[in-house]
C-alpha cells in the first residue's frame, strides 16, 4: 500500500499528485515543485490559506496527469498533525475523483523545522487512516479506496525512514479495526460476540489469548463485574491477549472498558444519545487494537490487554441501586447507581491484573463519564495519575500522535464523595459535580499502590466530525497514542 518513491522530481510521473503550500513561505527544496507551487498561487481562485486548494492538469510540463495543491495556512502554525490533516485530506479527494492512488510530496525544506521522520510518519498514518470505509452494512457500498499511496522523497532520506512503513501500517490496521469493532451495531457485538472477535484477532496475531466466560468468572469472584452483566441475557467475558517475549525488560497491562451496549441499567438513560451507546466498548477496542500493532511490532516489553466485556441491560435480574457486592480485590460496593457500571468492570479486571501479573506499569482506558467531556470537550481525553512520569508520559504521547491528553488532579479529599454508610465504597459520588475525578478515584481504591493511570476517552472515541484522515463515528481513539507511549516507558 505504501511505497517510497524517488526519482528526482524534475523526471518524475504520476497520474495523481499532491502537494501541501504554505501561506507566507517556502516548505519545499525543490525547484521544480516550488516552479509549480508559484504557478498556482497566480491563478486567481488559489491562495494557500488554510483548507483552500485547487487541481492541476498536466502539470510540471505534463508529467503530471493531476495534480492537487492544498493550503496549509501560516508557516509558524505548522505541526506534524497538520500533515496528517493534509494526507488525509488529499486521500479522500483522491478517492472522490476515483482515482487509483496518489503520490504524497513529503516536504523538505529545512526551515520547517520539523522531524523529516515525524513528518513522514504523519503523512503516511493520515493517509492510511482516510483509506478507509466502513461500509459492511450498505446493500451496494461505494468502496473505491485507493490501492497506493506514494511518498516522494531523496533516496537517501528514503533509507533511512523506511522502517517506519512497516510500523505505521500495523498501528493504522490496529486503529482501522479498532474502529470496525465500535461501529458495528450492537445486536452483532453482544459480549459473547466480542469476546470472540478478539480472541480469533489475538490467536491469528500470535499472541497468547486466555478467555474467560461467565463461569469462570464466578468461579473467581468477578462479583463487580457480573452484576453489570446480570440484566442481560447475553453473559459477560473477559480477554486476556498476551505477549511475551523471552526476556521482557518490563511488563505493562492494558486494560479497557468493554460495554458493549449501555442502557444505564435500572437507572435507566433518556433516549438523547443513546444509539451511540454502541460505542461503550470503545476503551477495549483501543487495547485490542493496539495489541494487534504489538503482535507485528515485537516490542521487547510483556504486554498484556484485558477487556472485561459486558452489556448493561434494564430487568428483572438486573442489579438494583442500594445492591451490595463484594469485588474480586475483596473490597465491597453499595451500588449508587448502576449507570456508573463502567467502574465496576474496570475494578475487577485491573485488581485481577495486579494479582496474576504483578505489571511495572497498569494503564486503563474507557468512555467512563460524561463529566469529562464537560470538563474537556469531545476531542481530549482525561488522564488520572497519582503518578508524575506517568501521567507526563501520557501527555506527551498524546501531543505526539494528536490524540491529545490533559492530566487532572485526583484530589485525597474527594474520596468523601464516595462514602458509603454500608459498604467500604459507593459507586456513585454524593455530589453531582467532579463525577470525572470521583470516578478515577474510585478505580485507584483496588489497586493498592500499583503504578497506574486512567485515560478517560469518552469525548474522542465517537465523533460527528472528526479530522480530516477520519470518519463520522468510532474513531479508533487510543491505538496511536498506547502504541508510541510503549515505545517511551
Amino acid at each position: 500500500m505504501l511505497k517510497f518513491k524517488t526519482t528526482a522530481l524534475d523526471r518524475f510521473k504520476s497520474d495523481n499528485m499532491a502537494i501541501a503550500v504554505c501561506e507566507d513561505g517556502e516548505i519545499h527544496a525543490e525547484p521544480a515543485v516550488r516552479e509549480l507551487i508559484a504557478n498556482a498561487t497566480a491563478l486567481q481562485e488559489f491562495t494557500p490559506e488554510r483548507d483552500r486548494q485547487v487541481v492541476l492538469h498536466n502539470a510540471m510540463q505534463g508529467r503530471v496527469a493531476r495534480c492537487l495543491l492544498i493550503g496549509l495556512g501560516p508557516k509558524a502554525k505548522l505541526t506534524v498533525e497538520t500533515f496528517r490533516n493534509f494526507a488525509g485530506r488529499a486521500v479522500k479527494e483522491a478517492i472522490s475523483a476515483r482515482q487509483n492512488g496518489i503520490d504524497l510530496v513529503v516536504p523538505l525544506d529545512p526551515s520547517l523545522g520539523l522531524e523529516t521522520a515525524a513528518v513522514v510518519s504523519a503523512l503516511m498514518e493520515g493517509a492510511l487512516l482516510a483509506n478507509h470505509k466502513d461500509t459492511r452494512y450498505k446493500e451496494k457500498p461505494k468502496n473505491n479506496l485507493l490501492k497506493q499511496v506514494g511518498l516522494c522523497l531523496p533516496a537517501g532520506t528514503a533509507k533511512r525512514c523506511r522502517p517506519l512503513i512497516a510500523r505505521t501500517e500495523a498501528i493504522c490496521d490496529g486503529v482501522r479495526q479498532a474502529r470496525e469493532w465500535v461501529n458495528t451495531p450492537p445486536n452483532e457485538k453482544v459480549p459473547e460476540q466480542l469476546a470472540q472477535a478478539y480472541a480469533q484477532m489475538a490467536a491469528a496475531a500470535g499472541l497468547k489469548v486466555n478467555l474467560l466466560h461467565e463461569p469462570q468468572l464466578k468461579r473467581q469472584k468477578f462479583n463487580a463485574l457480573l452484576a453489570v452483566g446480570a440484566g442481560s441475557s447475553h453473559p459477560p467475558c473477559l480477554v486476556e491477549m498476551i505477549h511475551a517475549p523471552a526476556k521482557p525488560k518490563k511488563s505493562i497491562v492494558l486494560v479497557g472498558k468493554g460495554v458493549t451496549f449501555d442502557t444505564g441499567g435500572l437507572n435507566l438513560k433518556p433516549s438523547t444519545g443513546l444509539d451511540t451507546m454502541k460505542a461503550d466498548m470503545a476503551g477495549s477496542a483501543a487495547v485490542a487494537g493496539a495489541m494487534a500493532a504489538v503482535a507485528r511490532l515485537k516490542p521487547d516489553l510483556r504486554i498484556i490487554g484485558i477487556t472485561p466485556i459486558v452489556e448493561n441491560m434494564p430487568s428483572g435480574s438486573a442489579t438494583r441501586p442500594g445492591d451490595i457486592v463484594t469485588s474480586y480485590a475483596g473490597k465491597t460496593v453499595e451500588i449508587g447507581n448502576t449507570d456508573a457500571e463502567g467502574r465496576l468492570i474496570l475494578i475487577d479486571a485491573m485488581a485481577y491484573a495486579v494479582k496474576k501479573y504483578k505489571p511495572d506499569v497498569l494503564i486503563d482506558l474507557a468512555t467512563l463519564t460524561g463529566a469529562c467531556v464537560v470538563a474537556l470537550g469531545d476531542k481530549i481525553a482525561g488522564v488520572f495519575s497519582r503518578d508524575d512520569a506517568l501521567a507526563h508520559a501520557i501527555v506527551a504521547a498524546g501531543e505526539r500522535t494528536a490524540e491529545r491528553c490533559w492530566r487532572m488532579p485526583m484530589p485525597e479529599d474527594y474520596r468523601e464523595l464516595l462514602k458509603s454508610e454500608l459498604a467500604d465504597i459507593n459507586n456513585n459520588a454524593s455530589s453531582r459535580y467532579g463525577g470525572a475525578i470521583a470516578a478515577a478515584i474510585f478505580l485507584s481504591e483496588f489497586i493498592g499502590d500499583q503504578r497506574w493511570a486512567h485515560i478517560d476517552i469518552a469525548g474522542p472515541a465517537f465523533l460527528k466530525k472528526g479530522p480530516d484522515y477520519g470518519a463520522p463515528g468510532a474513531t479508533g481513539f487510543g491505538v496511536r497514542l498506547l502504541c508510541d507511549l510503549i515505545d517511551h516507558l
